[in-house]
């Protein structure tokens, strides 16, 4: 079977948000004088992550909208009834510090120049075009890929199968002509699979609880192994990597 393209998710598999969001609102709490407030530096980070995955499952579950998740997590974490604008200023310093530490991981620009000339690129993320374009160009990645698909925009978010169609539809592919690569086991490895794309996950140590049942996704821990992947045979006969 024939891979013609590769669909990429964005944060924490090219983009590292987890270590950037870690450092940004570690510097955004110390110049906010907020860092004391919570016990320690790693509680209040803690607490940060934890609210930022609820109210992020929210808005993937379409309960709410993208600006409405972020300002509810700053009346969360600062558990103050802040005004929108109020909401959005306080996020808006965090941005900030946060896009300071913007980076990419060390293996996707090797891995993008070995199947630049025999694959197509995509994006497909559960963001915002707004936000995702704008790290993209910031990274220097945006010009890589044909387009830049988004749940805000396609009404509809990973891992509902919809999502995944639409980026195979960008690329006037059918979805056995499509991998999918992204870090979430479930969101994106399951996700990917049950809409028929190739589906690979980039397990880069991050604590999903991974969901039970057979799933036929390849798993690998580094993107130096997804060049050989999306080349190879691994529709028929091959058996699954998800662990």
């Amino acid at each position: 079977m024939t891979i013609r393209a590769v669909v990429w998710d964005v944060d924490d598999t090219l983009f590292d948000y987890t270590t950037a969001d870690r450092e940004g609102m570690r510097a955004h709490l110390a110049v906010e004088g907020l860092l004391a407030g919570h016990g320690s530096a790693e509680a209040a980070l803690v607490r940060w992550r934890e609210i930022t995955e609820r109210q992020w499952a929210r808005y993937a579950a379409g309960e709410t909208t993208f600006q409405d998740q972020r300002r509810d997590r700053v009346r969360t974490f600062l558990d103050k009834d802040l005004t929108d604008a109020e909401a959005d200023d306080w996020f808006g310093r965090y941005i900030g510090h946060y896009e300071a530490a913007w980076s990419v991981f060390p293996d996707v620009l090797p891995a993008l120049e070995a199947l630049a000339a025999s694959h197509r690129h995509a994006v497909l993320s559960n963001s915002s075009i707004a936000v995702q374009e704008h790290k993209l160009r910031t990274l220097g990645l945006l010009h890589r890929f044909e387009s830049v698909l988004c749940a805000a925009e396609l009404g509809v978010s990973k891992p509902e199968p919809g999502a995944f169609l639409a980026s195979c539809e960008a690329l006037g592919l059918r979805p056995h002509e499509v991998a999918y690569v992204g870090d979430h086991p479930d969101i994106d490895g399951r996700g990917a699979a049950e809409a028929g794309l190739l589906s690979v996950w980039i397990d880069r140590g991050a604590a999903y609880a991974r969901a039970a049942g057979e799933v036929v996704a390849h798993r690998i821990s580094t993107l130096a192994e997804l060049p050989a992947l999306v080349r190879a045979d691994t529709r028929f006969g091959a058996p699954s990597t998800f662990r």
